[in-house]
């Protein structure tokens, strides 16, 4: 017998082979069929896998992430099935689960693959997963799995077969399909319900463009056809919020081959946003005992060697620049600046927490391939600062940043949220992290701590973290579900020995501080392309870029319209007149086009009474109301940053 641990903490016995979907039948046959595979000592199985000594358990459905990685892995080989049952003599090279669906590279040599291809294959695929087929694990000698790929000539899983030695070596069979793979794969292929094939694209073999070009098929499965239904409605939704199309509609920002690649040019519409982001973060930081600060955009090189960076960043750095016998790098990070004001003037015990911010701007050489609108660029203006504390301000410290967090999240419309705690890999120690074991024992439990005594949600992930110490990647959600990485909240203690930063302690001996790095509001760039997609391009008004448009019916009513636009003008609202002669349907349908968040509707009767006809964009007729009073509404829902309706 062998004794299986289970994740609530209860201990059961169990017959030596016993399997993940065994034990599941053992609970209860309804848990059993959402079992998709098991995680076994910390490492995902195949539910059907024989456990054969002493372990701990959890069983892992379509609720988890290795779930859905499982189930869509094992769709890829159910594609690869279907493809090589229409295209004899096809060629695999890999097949990766991603953040949503799978894809699968092959050479089908001087055939091409059509979207009318795509439907038969979901057809075929449709087929062979109502066939209920095991997926089969087979452990398989090196020498076996080459003269197996070596009779089919398939010169990519000889290569893959490379790096592999006995022991390590595994075959999977479905049906008729057997593929090199370490797995897991779910139990059989009636678990996919659902399929749709996405796209067709060419790829590289191993990214190098040097070689052959393979076909890459996209896809996505589900275990029911209503998820699958949800997923594409969302992806329409996703397709109207990309804020790629929006920022171009709505004179965000551009783009210009001249600039560069990655470097926005933000328009008067996007500097209004930057300029309410950095009016709220301001506000907030002075608020919170932070003071502002200035770097340059440029450094020596022997700053980003004394940081650590060059080592360990180089390759995400543009490449230095000489001018008087020096190298200078542009700046790819504020925290070595920082550190030099930190250590400009003498500190004590008393000058602790020192907190100094700034909206930085940085340079990253992101590769071409990564480059993505806002997401990803080349240039970014960073919500940072640091935070200098001694051990025992630590939690506090810590604590003041994430509730920082939850107040943006509130006026952000944000509800749901995660942190994702990254930790170091003590086997890379001295290469890809700093080499002090104690020391990243004792910064990570200080920030666990804190995350569990304030009941934060986090999630642990290792071998993520800075390479100074652990970090918090703040994960949100945007109303239509689309998940991004907002900020960071890191850990560093490291940098303070590196910079010989140091202060007076009450004992009049000296020590050096822990530092904090943290971005709430992260990049404007990251942080704006969010919100675009997040608000569908419909702003809050405090951080709309034209706050109300003024639509009089005819120019008879200019002069009404011209006095309403000074009182608003006067109390900071941002307005505009439309003055064109058109009718009142078009402008009306082109300010709602725009997002304006407010129009007012001038004619006869308005002008007789003092009064504004006001419609809200999206919702139609909200009512008229006194110039005054509506002056003094909008003025309030400015002030309080409102979140939109």
């Amino acid at each position: 017998m062998i004794n299986i641990s289970f994740p609530d903490g209860a201990v059961r016995q169990y017959e030596q082979g016993v399997s993940a979907l065994d034990v599941a039948k053992s609970i209860s046959e309804g848990l059993a069929r959402k079992v998709l595979a098991a995680n076994v000592n910390g490492q995902v199985w195949d539910a059907t896998r024989p456990i054969t000594s002493d372990a701990s358990l959890k069983l892992v459905t379509w609720d988890d992430n290795d779930g859905k990685n499982t189930f869509w892995h094992s769709s890829a080989h159910l594609m690869a099935e279907a493809v090589e049952s229409m295209f004899p003599g096809v060629k695999f090279w890999v097949g990766p689960a991603l953040e949503k669906g799978f894809y699968y590279d092959m050479d089908l040599g001087d055939r091409k693959l059509s979207d009318e291809d795509l439907v038969i294959l979901e057809k075929k695929m449709n087929e062979l997963a109502k066939k209920n087929n095991l997926f089969i694990r087979k452990e398989i000698s090196k020498p076996e799995a080459l003269q197996y790929f070596e009779a089919k000539g398939d010169e990519y899983k000889l290569d893959l077969l490379q790096n592999l030695t006995d022991g390590e070596i595994t075959f999977y069979t479905q049906g008729d399909f057997t593929d090199l793979c370490r797995g897991p794969h779910i139990p059989n292929t009636g678990f996919i319900k659902a399929i749709k094939l996405m796209s067709i694209a060419g790829a590289y073999w191993k990214g190098d463009e040097k070689n052959k070009q393979l076909t890459r098929v996209y896809g996505i499965t589900f275990p029911s056809q209503k998820e699958l239904d949800e997923y594409l409605l969302l992806l329409e939704e996703a397709k109207k919020r990309d804020h790629r199309k929006l920022g171009k509609e709505l004179g965000i920002y551009t783009m210009d081959d001249e600039i560069g690649q990655g470097l926005p040019l933000w328009m008067p519409n996007g500097t209004i946003i930057i300029e309410e982001l950095e009016k709220l973060a301001k506000e907030t930081e002075g608020a919170a005992g932070y003071k502002r600060v200035v770097t340059p955009h440029i450094a020596k090189e022997s700053l980003y060697h004394t940081s650590g960076h060059l080592p360990y960043y180089a390759d995400s750095m543009f490449p230095p620049m000489e001018m008087d016998g020096e190298k200078y790098y542009l700046k790819a990070m504020n925290c070595p600046h920082h550190h030099k004001i930190f250590g400009a003037e003498p500190k004590s015990y008393r000058d602790l927490p020192y907190r100094i911010a700034e909206y930085g701007t940085c340079y990253r050489y992101e590769q071409s391939g990564e480059l993505f609108g806002l997401m990803r660029v080349r240039c970014l203006h960073m919500n940072d600062a640091h935070i200098y504390c001694n051990k025992e301000q630590f939690f506090q410290e810590f604590k003041a940043v994430n509730d920082m967090y939850l107040k943006y999240f509130k006026i952000f419309g944000v509800d749901k949220y995660v942190m994702r705690l990254s930790l170091h890999n003590p086997e890379k120690l001295g290469q890809k992290y700093v080499n002090e074991p104690e020391l990243w024992k004792e910064t990570e439990d200080m920030v666990r701590k804190v995350l569990i005594e304030t009941g934060t949600p986090f999630i642990e992930v290792q071998d993520e973290a800075a390479f100074y110490g652990p970090k918090i990647d703040v994960q949100i959600w945007s109303i239509i579900g689309r998940e991004f990485t907002l900020a960071t909240n890191q850990v560093d203690f490291n940098s303070g020995r590196k910079f010989k930063l140091e202060y007076t302690t009450k004992d009049n001996t000296t020590d050096i501080p822990l530092i904090i790095h943290r971005a709430p509001l992260g990049t404007h760039e990251r942080f704006i392309g969010f919100l675009l997609e997040h608000y569908a391009g419909k702003f809050p008004v405090w951080l709309s870029p034209l706050q109300v448009k003024i639509l009089p019916i005819s120019d008879k009513f200019m002069p009404y319209a011209e006095t309403v636009m000074q009182q608003l003008k006067q109390a900071g609202v941002r307005v505009e007149i439309d003055e064109r002669q058109e009718k009142i349907g078009k402008k009306i349908r082109e300010a709602e086009l725009s997002r304006v968040p407010y129009m007012l509707v001038l004619g006869e009767k308005e002008v007789a009474e003092n009064r504004l006809s006001i419609r809200r964009q999206g919702k139609g007729d909200a009512g008229s109301q006194a110039v005054e009073e509506f002056v003094k509404n909008i003025t309030e829902e400015i002030l309080e940053r409102r979140s939109a309706e």
